[in-house]
């Protein structure tokens, strides 16, 4: 459809706005309930603090790669070691942070889960004045609306951004009918997100419980000799398949429980590459296109609702890769050994860089469920670490062939406990999946009002 504004033209070329933003501006401009995001900020915008001294225990470091729209990510979190942090970047309930660079303005609120973290240099923290609503700026922060007044006041060269300055400035809806539809939904997705990780964390704490093995009992050799058939018969010529570190902690839960490999329980089917010719992003998007998931847009042991790209929807059916919920996704490209479910609001196409796993009938005999295999590839000992073990570098790039994956021994506890764990498991995500219908209908309630603002 074909529309057409009428707009000063002095007003285009004094702010230096494109076209598209000018259609913006005027729906901002007919809506008389708007105000600069500098009327909201109670304190900054401040700037997190740069560390790269990643190690294994510490503060989780919060980068723009694990800020995610309206969540923190802690899929592939780094943790550092600072004994002191700024007090103007101590973070509260409540916070919003806005990637600076990157994807600029992607909008994260804090939750209880995340005050303890630390926030890396491009992100920017504003706390918002008691007197306004968190949740609903949070929800328009993420609005196509909000993104495409940040990607018109972009600044820089080599690595563009978002300036304090020019961040203020932009334009805030703040209509009451709106912020009554839209706040105690994003209100609910927190509680939602908060619930379910919490749950998931319980399941992966039950399984170690019962699996019973001490695993800080395992050495980490600096130095190991190896014999060449074991090289031989894998045909994986790797320190780390060699590792007795990694082969220890199989031996020692092999002394307890049987194992069984996962390609004789599930099916390994590998995702697609599609083209860059066919991505789609966020703001270009038809609204039959179809989320395109590659490695970095697992999210929290799920699908991000906003991911990177979309594909046409022509694309998602020649390929037929037949993805539904209780599917099981697995890292084995790049960021290798992460783990995800598939949950009912989930339409998605997975990369080249992700399997897609689902039980056998063969893996009834065991009391196997798709919650049960997920715990245990979402955690180290029996996900990451067997993974790492049979991982190849093509160039710089890591690779998990799906045949070497479907080696990995997976231990068959008793059926009460696998009870137990998938009971939790399907809870979790049944309230991620309510989360995700909540977000949707927020992203919809903000575009559409804008959408029926000019006619």
């Amino acid at each position: 459809m074909l529309r057409t504004i009428s707009i000063n033209k002095l007003i285009i070329e004094k702010n230096k706005w494109t076209p598209k933003y000018a259609y913006i501006f005027k729906k901002l401009e007919i809506s008389t309930n708007t105000m600069q995001l500098n009327e909201f900020i109670s304190e900054g915008p401040i700037n997190g603090i740069d560390s790269r001294n990643f190690t294994k225990i510490g503060k989780n470091y919060i980068r723009i790669s694990d800020m995610k729209r309206f969540f923190v990510s802690y899929s592939d979190i780094k943790k550092v070691e600072i004994n002191k942090i700024p007090k103007k970047i101590q973070l509260q309930e409540k916070d919003i942070l806005i990637s600076r660079k990157g994807t600029p303005g992607i909008s994260v609120i804090i939750t209880r889960e995340d005050i303890d973290d630390i926030i890396g240099t491009e992100a920017i923290l504003i706390r918002i004045k008691k007197c306004y609503d968190p949740y609903y700026l949070v929800a328009f922060f993420n609005s196509k609306v909000f993104y495409e007044q940040i990607l018109n006041n972009l600044s820089g060269t080599v690595a563009s951004g978002i300036n304090h300055p020019s961040l203020k400035k932009l334009k805030i809806l703040y209509d009451d009918n709106l912020i009554e539809k839209i706040s105690d939904k994003v209100k609910k997705t927190i509680e939602l997100h908060v619930k379910a990780n919490s749950i998931l964390h319980n399941a992966q704490n039950i399984f170690y419980q019962k699996l019973s093995v001490d695993f800080s009992r395992i050495k980490k050799e600096n130095s190991f000799l190896t014999n060449i058939s074991n090289l031989i018969e894998k045909d994986l010529w790797t320190p780390a398949y060699s590792y007795p570190f990694y082969i220890n902690i199989l031996k020692t839960i092999q002394k307890k429980w049987q194992t069984v490999p996962v390609g004789e329980i599930a099916t390994v089917k590998k995702g697609n590459e599609v083209g860059s010719i066919y991505y789609n992003k966020y703001l270009d998007k038809k609204d039959t296109d179809i989320p395109f998931i590659r490695t970095s847009d697992l999210v929290n042991y799920e699908v991000d609702q906003f991911p990177d790209f979309y594909i046409p929807k022509e694309i998602y059916q020649e390929l037929k890769q037949d993805i539904k919920m209780g599917d099981i996704i697995f890292t084995k490209d790049g960021k290798i050994g992460m783990a995800a479910m598939i949950t009912k609001n989930d339409k998605v196409i997975i990369s080249s860089g992700i399997v897609r796993l689902r039980l056998r009938n063969e893996a009834k005999k065991y009391n196997f469920t798709p919650e049960y295999l997920f715990v245990i590839l979402s955690l180290k000992e029996t996900g990451l670490y067997p993974s790492i073990r049979r991982t190849v570098v093509a160039s710089t790039i890591p690779h998990l062939r799906e045949e070497r994956l479907k080696d990995i021994e997976i231990p068959i506890l008793d059926k009460d406990s696998i009870d137990e764990i998938t009971k939790l498991v399907k809870e979790a995500f049944e309230l991620k999946d309510i989360k995700k219908k909540l977000i949707n209908e927020v992203r919809e309630e903000i575009d559409n009002y804008f959408e029926n603002l000019i006619k």
